[in-house]
């Protein structure tokens, strides 16, 4: 692998103060889109989604506000295309992890216009849909989100399945840790000394969240986790998502920050993420490994960033010949690059 070009985003006309969670979508003109939140500081009423698109001239348009719900924190946008050409994205909404919902738009031309938002499942309270990785699609054309709960002291995962490109929703059962068998890492829940901007909220919870999911079969399907226990956890499915095996500990070191990862038409899988143990562990180097056996080892492939700082929250997807990554660079840009 090797880094073809790195970009950094344009910021927004109002220039806010900070950036987080972008998400990236390959177009079939060869285009990309790109979304993040970005506000004075995460979960803040003035966090709002920012859309802009990386034309085939390899430059960014001026960010806009794609968001349109007032005074309330927006969260983790989540892009995804149907088959259509059509343009979803999915978001969360609410000052309170535990209770915040999701919302959906759509745009039918390429990202420039979008419908009203809408409330992806009516009356939900923890949010459904995708939590901050992409939507797979799955060999039969279903789409599959991982979801998660972040509640007031236990963390759980659970799988979004739709059969109809995002309109309706089937939720799996919760995917958790058991905390009586004696898994989770002494004081892993305390309150670290730390930079990280993060809201307070988030360091009360333990367990799993934020999965991030991959096809080898036609009916196996598996999510690496981000958790507060020092290493990356797994869980399997043998039917496409509708159930799902106990989390069970990988060897992939994890600092209770988000990860993603793609899988290549030759089976490797690519990962995106800091390759640190320990609950709220440093948010440096980012990097990519790689798994030629189906994601029970991997090999450290390239650093995208190092060095004091936080480089962190990776979103990792295919275009036509090249990966394109985006993640989070001191929480003041959003870095882009194209890996051969």
């Amino acid at each position: 692998m090797k880094i073809l070009s790195l970009e950094t985003l344009p910021k927004e006309k109002d220039r806010k103060a900070s950036r987080h969670a972008s998400t990236i979508l390959p177009l079939a003109d060869g285009s990309v889109l790109a979304a993040y939140f970005a506000g004075t500081y995460e979960a803040e009423s003035d966090v709002d989604i920012y859309l802009t698109k990386r034309g085939v001239d390899g430059y960014w348009s001026a960010p806009f506000r794609v968001s349109r719900e007032e005074g309330v924190a927006h969260w983790n946008p989540v892009l995804s295309l149907r088959s259509d050409g059509d343009i979803v994205l999915f978001y969360k909404v609410g000052f309170e992890i535990v209770s915040w919902k999701t919302m959906v738009r759509v745009s039918r031309d390429g990202g420039r216009d979008w419908d009203k938002p809408r409330e992806l499942v009516p009356g939900d309270s923890g949010g459904r849909g995708p939590v901050r990785n992409k939507v797979i699609v799955l060999h039969d054309g279903n789409w599959l989100a991982g979801g998660s709960l972040e509640q007031e002291t236990r963390w759980s995962a659970f799988a979004d399945r739709s059969e109809d490109e995002g309109r309706t929703w089937k939720r799996s059962a919760d995917i958790a840790i058991d905390a009586s068998d004696g898994a989770f890492i002494d004081n892993g829940n305390a309150a670290p000394k730390t930079s990280i901007a993060v809201s307070e909220q988030s360091f009360r919870g333990r367990g799993v969240i934020q999965p991030s999911l991959w096809e080898d079969s036609p009916s196996g399907v598996h999510m690496l986790l981000r958790s507060t226990e020092g290493f990356a956890y797994r869980s399997d499915s043998p039917d496409g998502g509708k159930t799902w095996s106990d989390p069970y500990r990988t060897d992939i070191p994890n600092n209770n920050s988000a990860l993603d990862l793609v899988r290549l038409r030759d089976g490797r899988l690519v990962l995106a993420h800091n390759p640190v143990a320990g609950n709220w562990g440093d948010r440096t180097p980012l990097v990519l490994s790689v798994s030629n056996d189906y994601g029970r080892t991997w090999e450290r492939g390239i650093v995208l960033e190092d060095g004091p700082g936080e480089f962190s929250y990776p979103a990792i997807v295919k275009g036509p010949d090249t990966l394109f990554v985006s993640w989070t660079r001191n929480r003041t840009e959003i870095a882009f690059a194209r890996i051969e």
